[in-house]
């Protein structure tokens, strides 16, 4: 069982939006929003986040699903600590 002083040292992060906003809750309870409309996290985030502009400034006929895959797929093949076994849910 993890102690109270392991449980602090988390760095959670999660990414929640609806069809209005998009942000990044962190495991202290912070709540951020980005300056561009998308966000990244995790140790690929910053090849995701990359891939992720570039396909909205050229390829913005692909759908918020297929960009945040293809982002995915893009950090997969660049960060060790990322891999492939990619599942975006849409509700």
């Amino acid at each position: 069982m993890a102690s109270d002083k392991q449980l602090r040292q988390l760095e959670a992060m999660l990414i929640v939006m609806d069809k209005d906003a998009i942000l990044v809750v962190s495991g202290t309870g912070e709540v951020i929003a980005p300056d561009d409309d998308l966000i990244a996290i995790g140790s690929g985030g910053n090849y995701a986040l990359s891939a992720g502009r570039a396909l909205k400034r050229h390829a913005s006929h692909l759908s918020a699903e297929e960009m945040a895959y293809e982002s995915l797929k893009v950090a997969a093949d660049i960060c060790v600590f990322t891999n492939d076994n990619i599942v975006v849910e849409t509700l």
